[in-house]
């Protein structure tokens, strides 16, 4: 694609340093924006800590570390981040009043053929695109944890969403090395709702003393191939982040299957949200 030299990211968590390093990793300027100038600098501290980890497993050679830095720029000032960007990519957290301010405020500064992309794991594209004055130019970006790894993207095309705006997420997704699927504006999408329903019964059956949380993985990593167990990669997206998803859809679908389960609930009121927390499920070395 050929006009994306320069993408902006808002957010700098861990969504939000993973796009702007797959950016950078691809040839393009990035800038990150966060509220604070210490949250950019840990997002980009995350970045040299993952291309550190590169270059010990052999992926990447030193020389290509310091060019991917050099690519990333913390940008404190919103308008000034998006006042020259081909592409904006929002990675904040998922609520909706929070992004459509996000979206006010980039259409105000942003460029009037930018593309204007959500990472949104299942808010709606099209409400979102109601903050703008250019709803036919916002999309859905949805990567996937870790986006230095995982190869797929999901675009959403909202209800305005033009055919030349979709045709531009799909080339953006292949810039970054990604393979894209377009989906509808439909809660959870195709990939949130799929995964979160599996996520859930996991959780119910472990609740049930159906199995342990080890043998359930096991059933699926073994018994499916699926490369990782639903419980651990709960641990791994976030216990707190797939409850607000699964109260969304069961809010917005009204099926009992996204009724988040007792146990959910329990761990995510402990403190014990996954990974980043050391403990979940499983156990984790912080």
């Amino acid at each position: 694609m050929s006009d994306v030299k320069r993408i902006t990211v808002i957010g700098a968590g861990t969504m939000g340093h993973g796009i702007a390093q797959v950016a950078a990793s691809s040839g393009i300027d990035v800038l990150l924006h966060d509220v604070s100038r210490e949250a950019i600098e840990r997002g980009l501290a995350q970045v040299h800590a993952s291309l550190t980890r590169g270059i010990e497993k052999g992926r990447i050679t030193p020389a290509q570390k310091i060019s991917v830095l050099q690519r990333l720029h913390a940008a404190p000032d919103l308008a000034q981040a998006v006042a020259r960007a081909a592409v904006v990519v929002e990675a904040v957290p998922e609520t909706l009043e929070l992004k459509q301010r996000i979206f006010r405020e980039v259409d105000a500064a942003a460029p009037p053929a930018a593309l204007l992309a959500s990472n949104t794991s299942s808010l709606s594209i099209s409400r979102i695109a109601e903050a703008t004055t250019r709803a036919e130019r916002v999309v859905g970006l949805h990567f996937f944890n870790p986006v230095p790894v995982m190869p797929l993207v999901e675009v959403v095309r909202g209800e305005r969403t033009s055919d030349e705006t979709v045709s531009r997420a799909v080339a953006c997704a292949a810039a970054l090395g990604k393979k894209a699927i377009v989906v509808g504006d439909y809660p959870g999408f195709a990939s949130s709702r799929l995964g979160l329903a599996l996520g859930l019964e996991a959780m119910r059956m472990l609740e049930q003393g159906v199995a342990s949380a080890e043998d359930i993985d096991k059933a699926m990593t073994l018994g499916y191939r699926h490369p990782m167990g639903p419980l651990r990669l709960t641990d791994l997206v976030g216990l707190d982040v797939r409850l607000a998803i699964a109260e969304h859809l069961h809010r917005e679908l009204g099926s009992e299957a996204f009724r988040p389960p007792e146990v959910l609930r329990r761990l995510v009121a402990e403190g014990r949200l996954g990974k980043k927390a050391g403990r979940g499920f499983y156990e984790w070395e912080t």
